[in-house]
């Protein structure tokens, strides 16, 4: 009773702007303020210290973080858990020390371990290195049920709602929802993907510019490797093969928009593109697709975005979208998840003089944790875009492969560190 006569005194002197690391100095400690919290949350109050947009990689690995540090968390999700997602869905191993220390296993999910990357021309000549840190295939269906399991069962308030408008006044954010809803918090965090209403609504420049690529998504049921993630490219575009948890092949494909319009539709241009590597030919000509019919995105844009605007704190694809080319779309989201969450955590720490302070330094951090390896991806594009994977690349690549594992190293972060 003492604990949580102490929560509500803090509540009320300064409205969640209290050091959660220095009150969780026990786990009943951590359990008597989930069950405050619960009671309140019952009692329909709708304020909390961070306001979770988007329930994604980046956004649930958030809130579980923050959950951990007993911070009230709520994530607005427009769909329910569990959806398949437009994805490559492979996963560097570098996430694993820093997913284990929030409770999360991939390969109790029924991750399948994946060593080798092989890359191929259109015409089908192909190359293979091993990853040096070897990664994962999971499905988004599974990956992201498993986290919002994991984000509720620490006490994080997920939301099936779709936010339509974030207004920040007199430091704090209100968000409003498509049913009505009107949610106040200290703290917004975007985490809603590659790009959606809101960003209209917030008027961000990368709006307004070309966004030419649409991308395509299904599973096979099929002969392939576990332990292989391949790039195979086309005329306009690249595909990745590779197995998750149930062995379904997971085939994901981008290319730009123009050239898709020229044919009828996804079956057609496969056939008639995708098909002119033998590789890709063989593997969908002799597979089953699992899904009634492939899932699409368009109007895809690899722009340069702000992580920081009108003081929203943006995270995983919604701060900035890597080419899928790279392979490592999924790492950087959970990373930029746990770099987040530390500076959030400092801010309701007072560690940071003013919320600009953080800001800045979060912005600072994310620049210098992705901005090259963004860089070496819209390089790696222009090249292929330009000369395509020709012969005297290909040539080049295959007599020296330490290009190739050096080139997956630039586009890959080293193993996070387990805080």
């Amino acid at each position: 009773m003492l604990f949580v006569a102490k929560i509500r005194f803090l509540k009320q002197k300064n409205r969640f702007n209290f050091n959660p690391v220095s009150i969780f100095k026990t786990e009943p400690d951590r359990v008597n303020y989930t069950a405050e919290m619960s009671k309140n949350i019952k009692k329909h109050q709708t304020d909390y210290a961070v306001i979770v947009v988007g329930g994604g990689l980046a956004g649930l690995t958030a809130a579980i973080h923050l959950s951990r540090f007993g911070i009230p968390t709520l994530v607005l999700e427009k769909n329910t858990y569990p959806k398949h997602k437009v994805c490559g869905e492979y996963v560097s191993n570098e996430v694993l020390p820093y997913l284990n220390w929030l409770g999360i296993d991939p390969f109790g999910m029924g991750a399948k371990k994946i060593s080798r990357f092989r890359l191929s021309t259109p015409n089908g000549k192909h190359l293979e290195a091993t990853l040096p840190l070897g990664g994962f295939g999971l499905s988004r269906y599974t990956f992201d049920a498993g986290l919002a399991k994991k984000a509720r069962e620490q006490g994080v308030i997920i939301m099936e709602e779709t936010a339509t408008d974030i207004q920040f006044e007199n430091d704090r954010f209100r968000v409003k929802t498509r049913s009505g809803q009107s949610i106040s918090g200290l703290i917004v965090v975007a985490a809603y993907g590659k790009r959606a209403a809101l960003d209209m609504a917030l008027n961000r420049d990368f709006i307004s510019r070309d966004a030419p690529f649409l991308a395509v998504k299904t599973h096979l049921k099929g002969d392939f490797p576990e332990d292989l993630v391949s790039l195979h490219t086309f005329k306009g575009g690249y595909c990745g093969l590779s197995k998750v948890e149930d062995g379904s092949i997971n085939a994901c494909y981008i290319t730009d928009f123009e050239s898709f319009k020229k044919y009828r539709d996804i079956v057609e241009f496969q056939e008639s593109v995708l098909y002119k590597n033998p590789n890709l030919q063989t593997v969908f000509e002799n597979s089953e697709p699992l899904f009634p019919k492939p899932l699409t995105i368009s109007q895809i844009s690899f722009e340069d975005k702000d992580p920081v605007e009108n003081h929203i704190l943006m995270c995983g694809d919604t701060a900035g979208l890597i080419h899928p080319l790279c392979g490592n779309g999924m790492a950087m989201a959970i990373r930029s998840a746990q770099i987040l969450s530390r500076h959030m955590i400092s801010f309701f720490n007072e560690e940071f003089p003013t919320r600009e302070a953080m800001e800045k330094s979060y912005e600072k951090t994310w620049k210098a944790e992705f901005k090259f390896r963004l860089k070496v991806g819209r390089v790696i594009a222009a090249a292929f875009k330009k000369y395509g994977l020709s012969g005297s690349l290909f040539s080049i690549l295959k007599s020296f492969p330490k290009i190739l594992t050096k080139i997956i190293t630039l586009t890959h972060g080293k193993p996070m560190k387990a805080e």
